[in-house]
């Protein structure tokens, strides 16, 4: 039997793999919107219109926004992680890169299939790091931080935000479309799939005698939060299609970046 530590190092890599695969694909997948033509998620029209204000490129802008969002995690009492800092810097700059390799398609007839694949694959991106734990991106901390100051539901701070970014984007130029629709509706649940499909186990305690049993291959506690506990178990939670639907919403779907 390998030894407890042994295997902690393998799930922190592990963790590691997933955080800068998950984080450098979605950027790839925001840089094939844009190639697409049909619009992006809420708070890329905004990095859309104001790299078109600036002349910066989006990938840019999404930095420097990433950046700023953070600062304001300071008066709510947020605390970054490894990931919020990795997210600020590599996701814009595979933006950059992927818009930079991949050509732009003229035809509708391809330029659907693409937008296509880049929601799917922002989906497997999500999936990725959000399962690696190890912190939320700057926008999904600044919507749970408001969510806590102001006592308002995640739902209706999410729904706040990104309508005020997505509005914002419009008047300065960045383009919402079929995509920003087929984003909205389709990333909740993809994202969901992909993170059970990604979960990293947890540790297990070491019981009393020393041993350590099996680590349980259970989905991300961000799935899982919300559900409840068989008749009669009171020691270890099993998850529900009701609970994890709700758990899901109430974290916003989520989770732009």
């Amino acid at each position: 039997m390998a030894h407890p530590t042994s295997r902690q190092g393998r799930r922190l890599g592990r963790r590691l793999v997933q955080l800068y695969a998950g984080l450098l694909l979605y950027g790839a997948s925001i840089g094939l919107m844009v190639r697409s033509g049909l619009g992006l998620p809420p708070w890329d029209v905004l990095h859309q219109g104001l790299a078109r204000l600036t002349g910066l490129s989006i990938g840019t802008v999404s930095i420097i926004a990433g950046a700023l969002v953070l600062l304001l995690w300071l008066p709510m009492r947020q605390r970054p992680g490894l990931g919020t800092v990795s997210n600020v810097v590599l996701v814009g700059l595979a933006m950059d890169g992927t818009i930079w390799l991949a050509p732009a398609p003229q035809a509708l007839a391809l330029r659907i299939p693409l937008v296509a694949v880049a929601v799917v694959l922002n989906g497997v991106a999500t999936g990725l790091y959000i399962s690696a734990r190890f912190g939320p991106g700057p926008r999904d901390g600044l919507m749970t931080g408001l969510h806590q100051v102001t006592g308002r539901s995640v739902r209706l701070v999410r729904t706040a935000i990104e309508a005020a970014v997505l509005v914002s984007g419009l008047l300065l130029g960045g383009t919402a479309g079929a995509g920003t629709v087929v984003y909205a509706l389709a990333i909740g649940p993809l994202s969901q799939l992909f993170l059970r499909v990604f979960a990293v186990p947890r540790p297990q305690p070491a019981p009393a005698d020393g041993t350590y049993g099996p680590v349980p291959a259970a989905g991300s506690r961000v799935v899982a939060r919300g559900t409840c506990p068989q008749a009669g178990d009171t020691a270890s939670p099993v998850p529900s299609d009701q609970g994890q639907r709700r758990a899901w919403w109430r974290r916003g779907a989520i989770l732009r970046r």
